[in-house]
């Protein structure tokens, strides 16, 4: 069982994601995979899990994504993030213009 999705490239992803799109982070329990003494991943591959569930959440607290769980089986789920439609900024909103003008 090896970690989906680094926390970097999760961090990337949401940065280009239109909105709903979806990227499965992790597949497996979550609870029990980031767990020191119950886990069966490597020391590195849960600390890169940590880091990848965490980023997921601070996206969230943020508005960037939401987090959805789907039920594969008994014990096993896929976590997901979906993107959100972000807020237009000014700079975005002006290179649009001038990309619409050319």
């Amino acid at each position: 069982m090896a970690v989906a999705v680094s926390e970097i490239t999760l961090m990337a992803w949401v940065d280009v994601a239109e909105p709903g799109a979806r990227l499965a982070y992790h597949t497996g329990f979550l609870v029990v995979d980031t767990t020191a003494n119950v886990s069966k991943l490597a020391k590195c591959e849960l600390e890169g899990l940590r880091a990848a569930a965490d980023a997921a959440y601070r996206l969230a607290e943020l508005g960037r994504v939401h987090l959805v769980q789907e039920r594969l089986g008994p014990d096993r789920f896929a976590y997901l993030v979906i993107a959100r439609p972000q807020k237009e900024t000014a700079r975005s909103a002006a290179v649009k213009q001038l990309a619409a003008a050319a």
